[in-house]
């Protein structure tokens, strides 16, 4: 069976328990996050005694706020409008990755997922040789785009063909204000000769990068590029401090199945659809050592 066989034979009723909305779980949730990373923060600045090391979980808890602004972009997280768009603007500057250019770009990637020439992110091509893969999972180039991305969309109209005329404007707006609001504080830490953002900041979203790169490769990582989403995409199952931190996204499939399951409803729709996924592993470690062994020398 496939997705669109799978979604047709859900009842009314099964439907509206999965979609259902709330701004609980979601609040419940960003408030354990933040919390985490605030003492985080606070360790680093108090220097307490091996403090250096804390940069790696606090990186790590920085680059997969991604998994939080990419469901920000279904609206899914909470009931409130107003709570997505906020929460998925301070993910964006956090991870200096516009938010709006960033939604365009991850609808387009669900209406074509695994559909080359028109998937976006097949536009950056998975790493087929050894040294593809050190460069990607670096981040360097991840970096290097969302920069490039970031000022390209501040001086000129988006070119981007999943940018819709009318976004092309708001791309824009959203891109000089992050630029400005970068610039204040770049200002402000010259100023001040503050050091501040460097530890707590941009050195952990550069140590943490390399974990979102591995996770993120494992979500359609030498799948097959066919329309039925239980092959494009790859549930991987893994412990609960990993579906904690990536918002339940490791169940992919089912998220791709269905977008509009809000997070906190995967593991039942999991349940649901766990016997017809023909794409799954068991846990990024096994991924990771499997997709090198493929890998050209």
């Amino acid at each position: 069976m496939d997705h669109k066989s799978l979604l047709a034979s859900l009842s009314g009723e099964e439907r509206n328990s999965l979609t259902v909305l709330s701004d609980w779980p979601g609040l419940f949730k960003l408030v354990q996050h933040v919390v985490f990373m605030a003492v985080l923060v606070w360790a680093i600045l108090a220097g307490v005694p091996g403090w250096p090391v804390l940069m790696l979980p606090l990186g790590i808890q920085y680059v997969f706020l991604f998994t939080l602004l990419h469901e920000t972009v279904h609206r899914t997280p909470f009931r409130n409008v107003w709570l997505n768009r906020l929460a998925g603007r301070i993910c964006s500057v956090v991870l200096i990755l516009p938010a709006d250019w960033f939604r365009y770009f991850h609808l387009a990637h669900h209406r074509f997922t695994q559909e080359p020439g028109k998937d976006p992110e097949l536009a950056e091509p998975k790493p087929e040789t050894v040294r593809q893969y050190i460069v990607h999972i670096s981040g360097l180039a991840v970096w290097r785009g969302h920069l490039t991305t970031l000022f390209r969309n501040a001086v000129q109209a988006n070119r981007d063909s999943f940018v819709p005329a009318r976004g092309k404007a708001k791309v824009m707006r959203e891109a000089q204000a992050m630029v400005v609001l970068y610039a204040i504080l770049l200002a402000g830490s010259l100023w001040t000769g503050s050091t501040m953002a460097f530890w707590t900041w941009i050195l952990p979203l550069l140590v943490g990068q390399p974990f979102l790169r591995l996770y993120l490769l494992a979500e359609h990582g030498r799948c097959a590029f066919v329309a039925n989403m239980f092959e494009n995409t790859r549930t991987t199952f893994t412990n609960r401090l990993v579906r904690w931190l990536a918002w339940n996204m490791p169940y992919h499939a089912e998220h791709h199945a269905y977008p509009a399951v809000p997070y906190h409803k995967l593991p039942a729709f999991h349940a649901r659809t766990r016997e017809h996924l023909q794409v799954t592993e068991d846990g990024y470690a096994r991924f990771s050592a499997n997709y090198v062994k493929s890998l050209e020398s």
